[in-house]
């Protein structure tokens, strides 16, 4: 049976840090689902709209072979895809905190085994899609 690992996130503007996510799910299992959050979930925790709406999210990710899924997350329970695909392992970003304070308690709710990891980051300095939209700005 495989192994299956779950990321979530916008993954809007990809960038290298987004690579070592997808890397390191890889390292974890035979599996790699992503997550997409959608459009009203990003403009909600955000509070901006994001540069690429989910379906190109979407679209981008399905050509990445690192990730072997992509599924965009649910408009009511954010924890909907958890309870369907029952991943063994879910890797959270380093600064991944929308939603995680209540990771836990929902897979006991469940009566899911699914092990949290946390991933180190990259290079916060540099990689991380607020900072290079800063960045970019200068330019545009």
């Amino acid at each position: 049976m495989k192994k299956k690992v779950m990321i979530f996130g916008t993954f809007d503007i990809l960038h290298f840090g987004h690579f070592h996510i997808f890397k390191e799910a890889r390292k974890l299992g035979d599996e790699v689902i992503a997550v997409i959050a959608r459009d009203a979930t990003v403009r909600k925790i955000k509070g901006r709209r994001s540069f690429h709406n989910e379906n190109e999210r979407k679209f981008i990710l399905s050509h990445i072979n690192l990730i072997d899924k992509v599924i965009l997350g649910d408009k009511k329970d954010v924890y909907k895809a958890i309870k369907e695909i029952k991943p063994d392992v879910i890797l959270l970003g380093y600064d991944q905190t929308n939603f995680a304070d209540k990771l836990q308690e929902n897979l006991r709710k469940n009566n899911l085994k699914t092990k949290v990891v946390r991933a180190k980051p990259l290079n916060a300095r540099y990689y991380k899609t607020n900072k290079i939209k800063e960045y970019l700005s200068r330019f545009l």
